[in-house]
């Protein structure tokens, strides 16, 4: 049975809460990065960190592209944050993201706040 985007997106969810109700606010995004991920593996997801998303421009590879935090199978792309203040920015990036990547489904979490259930937002491609 395939595992789809929602299905993954919920479990995404309670490992941000596991991970933040361990660690709590204000740590490095690389540490909430390693954590989550853990967590998801445990769940038996197929987890890809820093992954290249190259980029195409006319027909052109560039040489730089982006790298997307996590990628959960495959489906799902997490970006994960740890900032004073979400800027507009983070969810247009997360946004071109999906596009580029051709995904319907991201997650952009910031782990540096009062209270995670409002830090966690779903972004959707064309779903």
């Amino acid at each position: 049975m395939e595992i789809i985007e929602y299905q993954i997106s919920y479990d995404i969810r309670g490992a941000i809460f596991e991970v933040y109700n361990a660690l709590g606010p204000g740590l490095w995004e690389s540490i909430y990065e390693s954590a989550l991920v853990f967590e998801l593996r445990e769940m038996g997801y197929d987890v890809k960190t820093q992954v290249d998303l190259p980029i195409n421009y006319k027909g052109n590879k560039l040489e730089k592209g982006y790298r997307i935090d996590i990628l959960v199978e495959n489906k799902v792309i997490i970006e994960v944050k740890s900032v004073e203040t979400m800027k507009k920015l983070y969810f247009k990036q997360t946004n071109s993201y999906l596009k580029l990547a051709n995904k319907k489904l991201g997650i952009l979490v910031n782990f540096n706040t009062e209270n995670i259930s409002n830090s966690i937002q779903r972004i959707a491609n064309n779903i």
